[in-house]
């Protein structure tokens, strides 16, 4: 904590070294490229801009940096980025969790909405399966914190992030890469374009192979746990007729075949004698399969109407299909055992014109959305009523949406230093939903899953519902250049989660269940100071930022005699402070460093959530909730899931001449404060502060041809929970499991262009 501190007065020297700075900037002399920090041109706003003219809090990396530190894929931004949780959702191999200051979507359930949006080259990646991209042919990331409602629309009230891949050019070349590592990593990445002759088209495309043993087995069947088996492939083609011309078809298909994850017993079962194992150890008997698919197609044209107007078209279409399985006891019985299938598509069109001159800059569109989010999986319960064999519970349906929205961001410079920036959005959602939910007899799989068919012994639930949503969200900044390399920015900005209806809802224990839940508000302010110091040797970004949200959604489940009782609550009201801060510097040629803290505080003011009757009242468990169920405030007695109050990340990147190449190491220290799975606290499964360490090191010959690189992760081995599930109760075998972020793991790579 003591280091945790001291990056807190750093971040707070930032405002008071800048007025220091400004003062000298007259005098400093010109910058030299030897002895300037990295300057990264971003589209945040739709527009090209450096990060020091963006009036919001903006992370971006280029595929150096990535690479550098040692990025397999983007749940390296959890480590990286202040004020951010990117991790794979527990019980997965490839399903997306994302926070950003506070807020996202902890349950990928189909029909539920993200907090935080994902868009790989200005496409919404409108399903969290499938979603952990790994960084490869990738130009640069970018994260956008705060709610995006204005550009990016109504799942973006957390933040947005932007994976944008390359570009192919006009001139031919590739590379291929393989890395071998511990629990036999076996990567492959092969990568080319070239350009048809001289007709202005180009082609390209990238295969990515991905295979590592497991880091533990499962006890039960033999299999690994947590292993990877991964494919995915990305093919463009870029005409250029003209140089006011522009298209790109582009195509993205990923399988993801790695055995299902059951999750680590955290405490010892109650029958059967089955303990506490290794954490990447299990003894779950439902079997080990699991798919992942999910593709797209995309088609990018653009327009230079003239120097000052740019029009944008970007049409998509995407799919994906899961089957998996969740063993949540973790043994051979049936006591708890989830076999599951999603399916999901979209078509999205959104339409852009882009205008800049020398006062007025700003973008307009449109975007429609269509699509269909379908799924069903049962819960096998061998414990509920055992004098009848156990039941097995279908839940299924599926939840249509279309939406439309008009939108626009223009800034006006009143004077050279002052600028003004106002956008707005209108946005639609029509939803309709089929919803059901039936029990069966018998601890075996339902007939949805394959199991035998027999007629249901209760239908639970079974409704269709419509509804239509409509939110107007504006944004307002202002920002002033105190001088030509600093920025301070004020702002203004409204966010919104889309509502809908709990997939999992049971109207026999929560009989509102079909009236569904409402959108999501948040009202967001901040204020932030941003540039280059010292002769551009030191650029940092800093902010401070308060939200003040509104019907928070969140997803309870709660074991019950007959079942599991589920709900989704618009629980109340919350507010949300933090600071901050971001800086590299250039210590001298050979050296550079980078430093990234967050601090959030986050509060429920009210926290309203229906509890069915006859469970125990929250807040005094000797009393029983009467029948038919009533609302609780629980705010004093639940927090923020996935939030912890101070992330922190210091790297240092040494390069030098070494054995006639260029040899750059680069060492990484990143530190997480305790965090919740859940709204509830749960000392089990909630996490301890933890630190990562990680190092990598390439060595390259003066021709570039080819690159050596070595790379160590979690170099102190740090064991550390990622998500869990609790259901401590006898009918469930005391089942409270944990899912964890990687061991220490070593890997070795060749690259060879061409």
């Amino acid at each position: 904590m003591k280091t945790m501190l001291k990056l807190a007065l750093m971040a707070g020297a930032a405002w008071s070294v800048s007025a220091v700075a400004v003062q000298a900037q007259d005098a400093a002399p010109v910058a030299t490229s030897d002895t300037s920090v990295e300057e990264l041109v971003v589209t945040a706003r739709r527009r090209e801009e450096t990060l020091k003219d963006v009036p919001i809090a903006v992370s971006a990396f280029s595929a150096e940096r990535l690479e550098r530190q040692g990025a397999a894929d983007i749940t390296v931004l959890s480590q990286t980025t202040p004020n951010i949780t990117v991790q794979t959702a527990r019980g997965s191999n490839s399903t997306l969790i994302s926070y950003i200051r506070g807020i996202g979507q902890q349950d990928p359930l189909w029909g539920y909405e993200p907090g935080v949006g994902l868009y790989v080259d200005d496409v919404y990646i409108y399903r969290p399966q499938g979603a952990v991209l790994d960084v490869f042919d990738v130009q640069r990331i970018e994260v956008l914190r705060g709610p995006q409602g204005t550009l990016y629309g109504r799942n973006t009230i957390g933040g947005a992030i932007k994976y944008v891949t390359n570009r192919l050019g006009d001139e031919a070349g590739g590379k291929v890469k393989a890395t071998y590592g511990s629990y036999n990593q076996t990567d492959l990445l092969v990568q080319a374009q070239t350009p048809i002759g001289g007709s202005g088209l180009s082609i390209g495309g990238a295969y990515a192979l991905y295979k590592r043993d497991g880091y533990g087995k499962n006890l039960t069947t033999g299999a690994d746990q947590y292993d990877k088996d991964v494919q995915a492939i990305r093919l463009s083609a870029e005409y250029k007729p003209t140089e006011d011309l522009f298209f790109r078809l582009a195509y993205d298909r990923v399988e993801d075949d790695s055995n299902a994850r059951h999750g680590h017993r955290e405490l010892p079962s109650l029958t059967g004698g089955y303990k506490v194992l290794d954490v990447y150890d299990t003894q779950a008997g439902l079997g080990n399969d699991n798919s992942v698919t999910t593709e797209g197609l995309s088609l990018t044209g653009e327009y230079h109407a003239s120097d000052r107007l740019t029009f944008k078209s970007i049409t998509a279409s995407r799919k994906g299909h899961t089957d998996t399985v969740i063993d949540f006891d973790g043994t051979p019985l049936p006591t708890l055992d989830v076999p599951a299938t999603y399916d999901d598509r979209s078509f999205s069109q959104e339409l852009q014109a882009v205008y800049s001159d020398e006062v007025v800059q700003g973008v307009f569109g449109l975007y429609y959305m269509n699509s269909q989010a379908s799924g069903e999986f049962d819960t096998i319960a061998g414990n509920v009523l055992p004098a009848l064999g156990g039941v097995a519970i279908a839940d299924g349906g599926k939840v249509n949406t279309q939406s439309f929205a008009a939108f626009f961001d223009v800034s006006a410079n009143f004077t050279d230093r002052f600028k003004v920036s106002l956008g707005a959005r209108a946005t639609r959602d029509h939803k309709r939903a089929n919803v059901f939910r039936l029990t069966y007899l018998g601890a075996v799989r339902t007939p949805f899953q394959g199991g035998p068919q027999r007629a249901p012994f209760a239908t639970n639930t079974n409704y269709s519902a419509e509804k239509t949503f409509e939110q107007f969200t504006p944004r307002v900044s202002a920002s002033y250049e105190l001088t030509d390399d600093l920025n301070t920015y004020v702002s203004y900005s409204k966010g919104y989660k889309s509502g809908g209806w709990d997939m999992r809802g049971d109207k026999s224990l929560t009989p509102q269940t079909d009236l569904g839940y409402q959108p999501e508000t948040v009202n967001a302010y901040e204020i932030g100071l941003k540039g280059n110091l010292f002769d551009r040797r030191v650029s940092f970004a800093t902010a401070a930022f308060l939200s003040k949200y509104r019907n928070q959604q969140v997803t309870t489940q709660v074991a019950v005699p007959s079942g599991i009782a589920s709900s989704v609550d618009n629980a109340g009201r919350s507010t949300l402070y933090g600071v901050e801060f971001e800086g590299s510097a250039r210590f001298t040629a050979n050296l550079t460093g980078n430093l990234a803290l967050g601090y959030i505080h986050a509060k429920y003011d009210q926290f309203n959530r229906f509890v069915p009757g006859g469970a125990p009242n929250p807040l005094n468990p000797s009393q029983t909730i009467p029948a038919g169920g009533q609302i609780v405030n629980v705010a004093d007695l639940y927090g923020f899931q996935n939030t912890p109050e101070w992330t922190g990340n210091v790297s240092l990147t040494w390069r030098g001449d070494v054995a006639g190449g260029e040899l750059v190491v680069t060492p990484m220290v990143s530190y997480r404060d305790s965090y919740q799975q859940f709204e509830q606290p749960l000392p089990l499964l909630d996490q301890k502060a933890f630190t990562l360490v990680d190092l990598t090191a390439s060595w390259a010959p003066a021709s570039g041809r080819y690159k050596l690189s070595v790379q160590g992760k979690n170099l102190t081995d740090e064991r550390y929970r990622t998500g869990g599930y609790n259901f401590g109760t006898p009918t469930y075998n005391n089942s409270v499991i944990g899912f964890y972020g990687p061991p220490r793991t070593y890997s070795a790579s060749i690259e060879v262009k061409f």
